[in-house]
């Protein structure tokens, strides 16, 4: 099959490198498309929190974003794509994009296919393979090759794969609904039964604010502080265990990240966790971000490690906080400028109540929230199964089709 190099078919523009200060008079400040709004499989979300900066007249003309063009991230994950199907009027984009206008004969919906055909099979991780950070440089694309198709065969092929992709989208977006249906049952069921509270309970906005409505009154009451003692303990020259993370959805697990927050090369002051410890990431604890471990390994020095008294079944105390009781409180009392980063500080976690069942009663209920959850972690399983199945099946039809070795109408 023919191929031709994409700067033969689109206009390539790197976006604008963040201005955060007024250097002229003719510069307005604008919102601007960056990665983070780029998803996997040609998704564009414009729900993600959007930043400004100064654009001039020069650049708001020349960084314009329109129906028909393309928008390709440049560093990280590279080569990831979205089709604008409509005008953006009053935005510009960082330069971690690249915007591709099709020229006259050439369809942007068949450009973004054939990219994330690209990314699909790793050919645009392979020329863009670095030390650090990827790059796919607006000279890369440029000379990064595509099928040669006329522009009536480009406009059938992005037409039936909008049709075909479209269903397999709806679909795996009614798993995800599914699987978020899950975890919140999984959370409400762990809120009833970590607080004792009644099956009718009605979950009200007081709750957030008085964790401790509504427990059965031969429970103690206590503090955070007087039963959970900050560890001190750091990695030194000799980490105990590997990277861990703090998960919203399973608590403390092996860090596996390929892209994000990874552990810097100097790791020594990194605080250590060891099994039947609670760890915290403070900036988090409003989605859950703690967990009772049950590995020995290093977090990050921004987050903490507590010892738990002997009046608490460590099973007990890693359901209990992770509850949507406790999510809602951590929510209330953390303070912060942006909603993604509220921390709550270890002197009003010190002074946070804590219900205190009888350790017997608290056994019970971690034994029951324990099977519980196991069932829940089963389904999402096959749930993530048939996402990862229908996403492969995706990734197959999109290539066959932008490579020719399947016809469309």
């Amino acid at each position: 099959m023919k191929v031709v190099p994409i700067a033969v078919v689109a206009d390539v523009t790197l976006g604008k490198m963040l201005q955060p200060t007024r250097k002229s008079d003719d510069e307005r400040l604008l919102p601007y498309l960056r990665a983070a709004h780029v998803q996997p499989h040609g998704r564009l979300d414009l729900s993600v929190e959007s930043n400004e900066m100064w654009f001039s007249d020069q650049e708001r003309t020349m960084l314009d974003l329109r129906a028909g063009d393309v928008v390709v991230v440049e560093g990280g994950a590279v080569g990831r794509g979205a089709y604008l199907s409509e005008d953006m009027p009053g935005w510009g984009f960082q330069n971690a994009l690249l915007r591709l206008r099709a020229r006259d004969g050439a369809d942007g919906r068949f450009i973004s296919y054939c990219l994330q055909s690209a990314v699909y099979s790793g050919e645009i991780e392979a020329i863009c393979t670095a030390v650090s950070i990827a790059h796919f440089t607006a000279e890369k694309v440029g000379r990064f090759r595509i099928p040669d198709h006329d522009h009536t065969t480009q406009r059938a092929i992005a037409e039936y794969l909008d049709v075909e992709t479209g269903e397999i989208d709806a679909t795996i977006g009614k798993l995800d609904e599914l699987a978020e249906t899950f975890r919140h049952r999984a959370t409400e069921l762990i809120t009833r039964l970590a607080f004792g509270l009644a099956p009718k309970h009605i979950r009200n906005a007081t709750d957030a604010h008085s964790p401790l409505s509504g427990i059965p009154e031969h429970w103690e009451r206590t503090k955070f502080g007087y039963d959970f003692t900050e560890s001190a303990e750091r990695n030194s020259d000799d980490p105990p265990g590997p990277l861990l993370s703090i998960s919203e959805y399973r608590g403390v697990e092996l860090n596996t990240r390929t892209e994000g927050q990874q552990a810097s090369l100097d790791v020594s002051k990194y605080r250590v966790v060891r099994p039947g410890q609670l760890a915290a990431n403070m900036m988090w604890l409003n989605h859950g971000g703690l967990g009772v471990s049950s590995l020995t390994g290093y977090i990050s020095p921004d987050y903490k490690a507590f010892w738990i008294s002997d009046r608490f079944e460590p099973r007990y105390v890693h359901h209990l906080f992770r509850s949507s009781r406790y999510i809602d409180y951590f929510a209330a009392i953390a303070t912060g400028v942006r909603p993604n980063a509220q921390r709550v500080t270890k002197t009003v976690l010190g002074a946070t109540p804590v219900p205190l069942p009888p350790l017997d009663e608290q056994v019970r209920i971690a034994d029951e929230l324990d099977d519980a959850t196991a069932r829940v972690d089963a389904m999402l399983a096959k749930v993530a199964e048939l996402k990862s199945l229908l996403l492969e099946r995706r990734a197959a039809l999109v290539t066959d089709v932008v490579t020719g070795r399947k016809e469309v109408a």
